[in-house]
């Protein structure tokens, strides 16, 4: 009779559901038909608020960013963005910060200008466009951290 229950015991485990399926791979993004035309809508925003602010008019660059966000997310969702889109997010970042510099709001720039050396610090593979662009956020954190303690 104790062999019968070890039995049953064996037969029993071995009836445990099937594993579930392996996820299938994502489908990569970037070659999709939108991407490509949303960068470089993304890219023009940004020519298009830098434009604005050397006019004077930070209003409108202020709503050109705010109207590119859901592009730049978008685009950066991917696992593997390109570094057009990269670029394009980190330009638009990189003036709204110093936008907020500019009005005196140094840890709110000093996140977007986080998020920009977070960008190029991990970008790979490295070059020197992304090292430059690194520098820069680094510098411009620097800058922040003075400003916020009220150094000149």
């Amino acid at each position: 009779m104790r062999w019968l229950w070890i039995l049953a015991a064996v037969l029993c485990a071995g009836c445990a559901p099937a594993p579930p399926p392996a996820d299938r791979p994502k489908p990569d993004v970037t070659a999709e038909a939108w991407y490509a035309p949303t960068v470089e809508q993304l890219s023009r925003m940004a020519r298009e608020a830098a434009s604005a602010v050397r006019r004077g008019n930070g209003d409108e660059a202020g709503k050109i960013i705010t109207d590119a966000q859901p592009l730049v997310n978008k685009v950066l969702a991917a696992p593997r963005p390109t570094l057009a889109a990269m670029e394009a997010a980190s330009d638009l970042d990189e003036l709204y910060g110093r936008m907020l510099m500019g009005n005196g709001r140094y840890g709110w720039a000093r996140m977007l200008f986080q998020k920009n050396e977070v960008r190029w610090r991990t970008w790979r593979p490295q070059t020197e466009e992304s090292r430059m662009r690194l520098a820069t956020a680094a510098s411009e954190i620097a800058e922040c951290d003075r400003r916020i303690a009220g150094q000149p």
